[in-house]
């Protein structure tokens, strides 16, 4: 694979992967039941509504579970792979199984990053700027909030000492590692196919 063709598909995977972490953002926000008014909230909904919007009217939403959204983010993901696996001279057609079990996992995964990052983020502002009304602060705080909410439900008053985070991280890598982990061994991904899919995963 020549040079020229690697910084393609590293050029692709990585303007896809931005768009893919927003529509995942999106159903995300509704699972969470996140405020629509905040000005990220707008954003997000702004940049997925062109393919998202048709998608809708196929299949609306059952409550807070977006279908038509997680359904963009899978066709993204295999689109992604796709292309990539195409540039680096292999046949998408002979991998359809795999690519659809890939996407799938794939998407897991970033929806897995999407928490344990907002919680790093929801962590570092509750020490710098706990009483913060940055727009980013609040949409943090809301996607971190039903994630955390049963851990504090559980363990007993420190003082004020919030040590959830601490328990969701744990649960987040627990996922992570062996049961995503796992699937994605059993999966078939080895060789030259893991280094073009692995970016995603």
């Amino acid at each position: 694979m020549s040079g020229l063709t690697s910084a393609l598909i590293y050029i692709i995977q990585t303007l896809g992967g931005l768009y893919l972490l927003v529509v995942l953002l999106r159903f995300i926000l509704q699972l969470v039941q996140a405020d629509f008014y905040n000005p990220l909230s707008q954003f997000i909904l702004s940049a997925t509504q062109p393919l998202a919007g048709p998608l809708r009217r196929i299949i609306p939403s059952l409550g807070r579970f977006d279908g038509a959204s997680l359904l963009l983010s899978v066709l993204v993901q295999l689109l992604l792979m796709s292309v990539s696996l195409w540039l680096a001279g292999f046949n998408p057609l002979g991998f359809v199984g795999l690519l659809l079990i890939w996407s799938l996992l794939a998407v897991v995964s970033l929806f897995l990053k999407v928490f344990f990052y907002a919680l790093i983020i929801s962590v570092i502002i509750s020490w710098v700027a706990p009483a913060s009304r940055n727009p980013a602060a609040q949409l943090v705080g809301q996607i971190c909030w039903p994630l955390l909410a049963p851990f504090r439900r559980l363990l007993p008053n420190l003082g004020g000492l919030d040590i959830s985070p601490i328990f969701a991280f744990i649960a987040i890598n627990l996922i992570d590692r062996f049961i995503l982990g796992a699937l994605l061994q059993e999966s078939g991904l080895v060789g030259s196919l893991k280094a073009i899919v692995s970016p995603f995963l």
